[in-house]
């Protein structure tokens, strides 16, 4: 039941958060320089903002959690996976896999700007 609302709040959560943040986008590139620069800062600026990385950390774990729990759903279509075990399992290692994706993404972005100099 877990995985079913959060594949529902996370396709809806992606669509509106992704609606509002390209309509902001638009509106400050029609706004002319000083907007844009001032609505990119909010997510490119000196160390990001925080509203930056809880948007970019969030909607991250929202795309691989619908991610997937989309390959769960596709397995579940070709029949298989319905015994009471294998379907609990899927439903947690969806679940599991979304935040180690999330972790894992978020390593290899940031590793640059944590440790510059690293190869």
């Amino acid at each position: 039941m877990l995985v079913s609302i959060l594949h529902r709040a996370t396709g809806d959560g992606m669509a509106t958060v992704g609606f509002l943040l390209f309509t902001g986008w638009l509106a400050a590139l029609a706004g002319g320089k000083e907007s844009y620069d001032w609505y990119m800062s909010w997510f490119t600026g000196p160390g990001w903002n925080v509203l930056g990385y809880v948007l970019g950390v969030g909607l991250t774990f929202a795309l691989f959690q619908h991610m997937m729990s989309g390959i769960r759903h596709l397995v579940l279509d070709t029949g298989a996976g319905y015994e009471l075990k294998t379907n609990k399992l899927g439903a947690m290692l969806t679940i599991v896999a979304s935040v180690v994706l999330t972790a894992l993404f978020w390593g290899v972005l940031l590793h640059g700007v944590l440790f510059p100099g690293a190869k």
